[in-house]
């Protein structure tokens, strides 16, 4: 069973109290709910989402003993407004959302997310989605699929990448991860360094077909809207992509002051009004980093529904 990515940070972030409502957005496997289950009492209550129901399914099991005040949902936390409204949360003391992998996921080849053990090119975190990372790789054009590599993966070779791609697929069908990876490898002239050559390509297509920057965005706005004054919403981010994301809509609803032509000051933001619990983000202790690699690139980021310009 694997430790939770900053527990006590996160905890500690959330100023979880006992008797609390709380909701985890991403349950995974359960490590940061079962903690905040310890910490609310029986008197308390988390509503936990996941889109992976083999994963629901097992975290079912290891928060049986609290099943009596926590409520686990197949579903997807951009939709976090109407699981809350369902369960008749509208004032909630804080929201967590781990953006990482699972390492339950990772490790297993059928679902199609690492090139390191060959499986079917899927990459779907919810296994009903329509759309796969073969149907995007088959369907779209050498431009378009350029620029998904580099608008969700960041790839200085997307173009090359994207032509390698398109050319092998006109003479046999690519469907598992290992085919994809060495014809991602083979564009990039063979591997150099630590990080294999297909890494940017596969989070790319991972992002694109679990449309994680759209759910990013809507959930947070969901998770703000959620909170009573005072309460936190706290990130967990692995990359820089998915951490700016967040930073910058967090920002937005902080707001700030700007100066008028005319003389004195004018805030200017969004609502629900938020202020950072802490500015920079919270990384992982050295001691973590060693024993937990998912923790290595980890940042925490949290703010507080506070409702007024500050």
């Amino acid at each position: 069973m694997h430790e939770p990515v900053m527990r006590e940070e996160v905890l500690d972030g959330l100023a979880v109290r006992a008797g609390g409502v709380y909701i985890d957005g991403t349950l995974g496997g359960g490590g940061h709910a079962e903690a905040i289950l310890r910490r609310i009492g029986p008197e308390g209550f988390l509503l936990g989402l996941d889109l992976d129901e083999e994963a629901l399914a097992r975290t079912k099991k290891r928060l049986a003993p609290w099943s009596g005040h926590c409520r686990l949902v197949h579903g997807d936390f951009s939709e976090m407004d109407r699981w809350a409204r369902e369960q008749g949360l509208d004032d909630v003391d804080g929201v967590l959302l781990d953006l990482g992998m699972s390492s339950d996921q990772v490790d297993c080849p059928e679902r199609g997310f690492s090139f390191m053990r060959e499986g079917p090119l899927d990459m779907r975190m919810d296994q009903d989605a329509p759309v796969t990372a073969a149907d995007l790789v088959h369907d779209k054009d050498e431009a378009a699929l350029a620029d998904l590599l580099w608008t969700y993966g960041e790839e200085r070779a997307s173009r090359r990448i994207a032509k390698a791609i398109v050319e092998e697929r006109s003479r046999q069908p690519i469907r598992t991860t290992t085919h994809l990876a060495n014809i991602v490898e083979k564009a990039m002239g063979g591997r150099r360094g630590k990080i294999h050559p297909a890494t940017r390509t596969f989070m790319a297509l991972r992002i694109a077909v679990n449309r994680e920057f759209e759910r990013i965005d809507r959930g947070l706005e969901a998770a703000l809207n959620n909170l009573k004054p005072d309460g936190r919403v706290a990130v967990l981010t692995y990359h820089s992509l998915e951490d700016r994301r967040v930073k910058h809509l967090f920002a937005r609803h902080v707001g700030r002051w700007e100066s008028l032509p005319e003389g004195g000051r004018s805030w200017t933001g969004e609502t629900p009004v938020v202020s950072w619990v802490r500015r920079k983000p919270g990384t992982p202790s050295d001691a973590e980093k060693a024993n937990n690699p998912r923790a290595r690139s980890a940042k925490l980021r949290i703010v507080k529904r506070t409702d007024r310009e500050e």
